[in-house]
């Protein structure tokens, strides 16, 4: 991997990060004025989480312009394994949420291989 590759694919995923913080933070205002349930909180999570990730494989597809769907689908993985180790660091204990955790893996990983293609 080049580097012109690896700084296309680090761009890619810390727009994808910005883009998760503004949604994030549209989240917790909404949590704040309308005391939404968890399960509300939840869907808006994943929804980030696919936002992002489909962002981040768009942009992937459109910077690589060959291969756009293996593109797309390693920022939604390299997404996933950045948001895992932070918050593996924080929890001492992830292996009992290893369905969820396959879940959102999906989520990231879809959702980046479509935004590839999109692109």
């Amino acid at each position: 991997m080049s580097t012109a590759t690896l700084w296309r694919i680090i761009r890619t995923l810390l727009i994808s990060y910005l883009c998760s913080a503004i949604i994030l933070i549209f989240l917790t205002v909404l949590l704040y004025k309308f005391r939404l349930d968890e399960s509300q909180i939840t869907l808006g999570i994943h929804g980030t989480y696919i936002l992002s990730c489909l962002l981040g494989g768009f942009l992937a597809g459109k910077s690589m312009k060959s291969k756009r769907l293996l593109w797309g689908l390693l920022t939604g993985i390299f997404y996933f394994i950045f948001l895992f180790l932070v918050s593996s660091l924080q929890e001492q204990s992830v292996t009992s949420e290893l369905p969820q955790i396959l879940k959102i893996l999906g989520l990231c990983a879809g959702s980046g291989m479509i935004g590839g293609i999109l692109s």
